[in-house]
């Protein structure tokens, strides 16, 4: 049944490559989240000066992933990333809860300029025994207040691998209608 729906959407939408920005503070797991999904494991990272861009397949869909560095000095560029961007994976160190009222200041500056990204929050580090609940994290981060702009939260762990899985599966299938709206002229 999976391959009959794969091969419609195939035939439907084809390969295109949709441009995904993965943006959070310094030291929340960007980098780690891309590489797992890119290569399946956890590979050595260091803090990211500038940004990675790293092509995933997921699906027969292609993500063009740029995981942008997060540390104070790098975030006023971000901008200048956003152009074309199809959706924006927003990671958030879950035991950092020191930071994160700087965390939700950069989503809601960022989502000034992204509204019709599709948003999806990553609650990382959830294998650590102080994180924040994903639905805390989302209450901390404003986003049930969020006006005209759809999102969703997954509580994941890059080093173990748990919950990217689904919030990809997730992820694609927004995509997915998001790609057949713009298609249909309704975006």
């Amino acid at each position: 049944m999976g391959g009959f729906f794969s091969s419609i959407f195939s035939s439907l939408f084809g390969t295109r490559e949709m441009r995904i920005l993965i943006l959070g503070l310094d030291g929340a797991g960007k980098t780690t989240i891309l590489y797992r999904l890119q290569v399946g494991e956890v590979v050595t990272t260091i803090p990211t000066i500038g940004f990675n861009v790293e092509t995933v397949t997921y699906k027969n869909l292609k993500f063009q992933v740029w995981d942008l560095g997060g540390q104070t000095s790098i975030r006023p560029y971000w901008r200048r990333y956003y152009s074309n961007t199809d959706a924006v994976i927003y990671v958030v160190d879950s035991c950092d809860r020191d930071r994160i009222g700087i965390s939700k200041s950069e989503l809601v500056a960022m989502l000034e300029e992204l509204r019709k990204a599709i948003l999806v929050v990553f609650a990382n580090k959830q294998d650590m025994e102080q994180a924040m609940t994903p639905s805390e994290m989302a209450y901390s981060l404003g986003l049930p207040a969020l006006k005209d702009q759809k999102w969703q939260i997954f509580k994941t762990s890059a080093t173990k691998g748990t919950g990217l899985d689904e919030a990809m599966e997730c992820h694609f299938c927004s995509m997915k209608l998001k790609d057949a709206y713009f298609l249909e002229g309704k975006l």
